[in-house]
């Protein structure tokens, strides 16, 4: 059945570059899948459509896609971050038990029901902002048992909520308590855990965090091991807080994306560029840590590394489920333009979850759609803090 969405101004952002604007635009939908786009006028003659929505002059982007989050979470971290106002470090809190560790025994005391009704309202919000498609990550549990759950909560809310849910394992996120002092053979669980959570068809993609609050290339490189040898896609947190090589050692991985890279050297620019690999770069965590080192965002684009954005939504460092705000950080912070934070969260952040088919509108993509009451797509980014009242579409319906 034919679907027609009409009296449109379009931002298709397809091809390689420009905005690509269509004013007086139409979708033309089958299902989930965009037909056509183009101009009204050009429409094809022989077309008849079941049903036809006017978006009465929208605004039309692609559906966003936010692909890097920790939605599966228990509790909250407001007291570190009064602790980092008064001088505490990340890293200083991470090692006196504060940190990720204090989001697991919150998360390992939540009941399955307080972790999966907390998880929808946070995806909820994402979703009624524009979001079409986003990443859910463990790594607030830690055990086979607690990761499990997380994992279970992310695919319940993808199966509850229109829009698609790509779970991650990152339970190479850092060591739990009851493995003080043995790194190694937390990895070794770890890697037992995969084949569990693959075969239960928990997870989509495996990450970790390599830094020295957490894994190192090595420990990292043995969890990729796992992963390759069950043929999942790796990620990785790499380069936010030093420069410990992940990227370079996440590339010869294929890595989907190298994820923070505040300090990327032009050794792991280039691994990612033959790559393949995407960089996603996470503004909320860089404002919200009050970090001074930007990711070396000239060299990614010379080098023609492609750049995604995420929210990062997580409790200890980037609470927050504004995807506009992180277009407008990624703007001023970064030096982005309007157009490559866009990018970033639509065709970019599909690519860095290995999804091609959406994040344009183009036929033969998705009809994750959303409509803004706006004129230009650069005030996506220059509103600051503001959401305005956007219809989404997803596979064609509206939420």
């Amino acid at each position: 059945m034919l679907t027609l969405y009409r009296n449109a101004r379009l931002c298709t952002l397809d091809g390689a570059y420009g905005w690509g604007l269509i004013d007086e635009g139409a979708l033309l939908a089958e299902g989930d899948m965009l037909r056509w786009v183009g101009p009204e006028s050009e429409l094809p003659s022989d077309v008849v459509a079941a049903r036809t929505h006017d978006l009465g002059g929208d605004l039309v982007t692609p559906g966003l896609v936010d692909c890097h989050t920790h939605l599966v979470y228990g509790g909250q971290r407001a007291d570190e971050f009064e602790q980092r106002l008064n001088g505490a470090s990340y890293e200083d809190i991470a090692r006196t038990g504060g940190g990720i560790r204090a989001t697991v025994r919150a998360t390992r005391a939540a009941s399955d029901a307080e972790l999966l009704a907390a998880t929808r309202e946070r995806t909820r919000t994402l979703m009624h902002a524009g979001v079409t498609t986003v990443e859910i990550k463990s790594g607030y549990g830690l055990s086979l048992e607690h990761e499990a759950r997380c994992l279970r909560a992310a695919r319940k809310v993808g199966q509850e909520l229109p829009l698609t849910v790509r779970t991650t394992c990152l339970s190479a996120h850092t060591l739990p308590p009851e493995f003080e002092g043995r790194a190694d053979d937390y990895i070794d669980a770890v890697c037992t855990w995969l084949p569990q959570l693959k075969a239960e068809g928990l997870v989509d993609a495996v990450d970790a965090f390599c830094e020295r609050i957490a894994f190192t290339p090595a420990q990292t490189g043995r969890v990729f091991d796992a992963a390759r040898a069950l043929g999942l896609p790796v990620k990785l947190h790499a380069e936010q807080l030093s420069d410990q090589g992940g990227a370079a050692l996440a590339a010869r991985y294929g890595a989907l994306s190298c994820d923070h890279l505040e300090y990327l050297d032009p050794q792991g620019i280039a691994a990612m560029a033959r790559a393949g690999s995407v960089a996603v770069l996470l503004p909320g965590a860089f404002y919200f840590l009050r970090e001074t080192r930007l990711p070396p965002v000239a060299a990614l684009r010379e080098a023609g590394v492609p750049i995604a954005l995420a929210t990062d939504h997580n409790p200890g460092s980037s609470p927050t489920l504004n995807p506009l705000l992180m277009l407008n950080m990624a703007c001023t912070l970064f030096r982005l333009t309007p157009e490559e934070a866009l990018r970033g969260f639509t065709v970019n952040g599909a690519r860095a979850l290995g999804l091609h088919d959406r994040g344009q509108l183009a036929a033969q993509q998705r009809a994750d759609f959303v409509a803004w009451p706006l004129h230009h797509p650069n005030e996506l980014s220059y509103w600051l803090g503001s959401n305005p009242a956007c219809r989404v579409f997803i596979g064609g319906q509206e939420v």
